[in-house]
């Protein structure tokens, strides 16, 4: 199992939950809401990161994800607002270089429930 490389991110992040179920629309406004899933796994988090770090450990960073692409493995991360690391995988990235040998590398954490 990978595990993300040892940076953390701003603290100016956004976490999203959303709640997975299947919805049925009756008629005159009445809905049928059934949770889809094992109850442990009807959450799914997904955080909005930004790492400012020099060019070198954006590089780091990004190799790190360009392998968990290739390999589609999930990788263990401690989000700043959790005590335990969780697994994730990422589902969109973004380079900026804001200054000579930095680098702000955005990406898009989506957690995932395996063993």
């Amino acid at each position: 199992m990978a595990t993300f490389p040892n940076f953390q991110p701003e603290y100016n992040f956004n976490k999203t939950i959303e709640t997975k179920s299947v919805v049925v629309n009756l008629g005159d406004g009445y809905q049928h809401r059934t949770l889809f899933g094992l109850p442990q796994n009807q959450s799914i988090a997904t955080y909005d990161f930004v790492f400012n770090v020099s060019k070198t450990d954006g590089e780091t960073i990004l190799n790190f994800i360009n392998d968990r692409d290739l390999d589609q493995a999930s990788f263990d991360f401690t989000p700043p607002d959790e005590s335990t690391s969780l697994k994730f995988i990422c589902t969109g990235k973004r380079k900026t270089v804001p200054y000579l040998n930095r680098a702000k590398i955005f990406l898009k954490f989506t957690q995932v429930f395996e063993p």
